[in-house]
């Protein structure tokens, strides 16, 4: 459960029970239990809105991270932080295909935050500087490390970014040889059709995939795929393979991308 935790800057009851397999009460109590010696805390960014729970620095000490205490996130950004927690258990739970791996945004900085070799940090770049003169980077939310070796990122584009913005970022995936592929997952078809437009006018629809998400009444937390994909967040409807988008996208392969469930990526619809 803290290990969970430590990877987000907020958690669920729901997400504790699909990730424990227990039932919400369940899930609740341990919560409970874990608030009571500090080790997680009430983490709602504001009345009324559902509980939600945050590991302390304690708690990060009682597992042995070196990750910062999350920060009590602003309540326009809620529903993006409740999203990341499901996407991330969809992906360990299979939805995404085998993986190696689920690297999170906070692993990313902090590890960042610790190389040396800058050619295999996680933050894409924009180029230019930004405050304190610092490089310009992008995280992506999710990086999902296949069993064949590639790297895709996932962003869960839940409002839409400016043209300058996006493309900016997009340019930044297409120079960064360390991402085989980027899969937007968003809620809004128009915020969809936005990336897919820039993905063309910047020759890389190769390397970028549009998936539609949704948000879905909860489940039974018996079955973590499925959970995972509707319980009181965001959910994976159409769930691209990462081992062939990667393919698709760097030309490690051919063929068109394959889906999971065999649902299709869509292209800007």
């Amino acid at each position: 459960m803290l290990e969970f935790a430590a990877e987000h800057r907020l958690v669920l009851t729901t997400q504790v029970a699909v990730l424990l397999d227990v039932e919400p009460p369940e899930a609740e109590a341990r919560l409970e239990s874990l608030q009571e010696v500090g080790l997680v805390r009430d983490a709602r960014p504001s009345a009324p809105s559902f509980a939600c729970d945050q590991i302390t620095r304690a708690g990060l000490n009682a597992i042995g991270s070196t990750l910062p205490a999350p920060r009590k996130g602003a309540p326009g950004g809620y529903q993006h932080d409740v999203g990341l927690g499901w996407l991330w258990l969809a992906a360990r739970a299979g939805v995404f295909g085998p993986l190696q791996a689920i690297v999170s945004e906070r692993q990313m900085r902090s590890s960042d935050g610790r190389a040396e070799d800058r050619d295999h940090r996680f933050g894409v770049r924009l180029g230019g500087v930004g405050p304190a003169g610092r490089e310009r980077l992008h995280y992506p939310d999710l990086v999902l490390h296949t069993e064949s070796g590639h790297r895709v990122a996932l962003e869960l584009e839940l409002t839409p970014k400016s043209r300058t913005r996006r493309e900016g970022i997009l340019a930044g995936y297409a120079a960064d040889r360390n991402i085989d592929a980027v899969v937007y997952l968003v809620h809004k078809p128009s915020v969809g059709c936005a990336v897919a437009e820039s993905a063309r006018r910047l020759d890389i629809a190769d390397l970028v995939h549009v998936q539609r998400v949704s948000f879905q009444a909860p489940v039974r937390a018996a079955d973590p795929a499925r959970a995972a994909d509707r319980a009181s967040g965001v959910g994976a409807r159409r769930a691209a393979d990462p081992a062939h988008a990667a393919d698709r996208g760097r030309g490690v392969g051919a063929g068109r991308a394959a889906v999971t469930a065999g649902a299709e990526v869509e292209r800007g619809r």
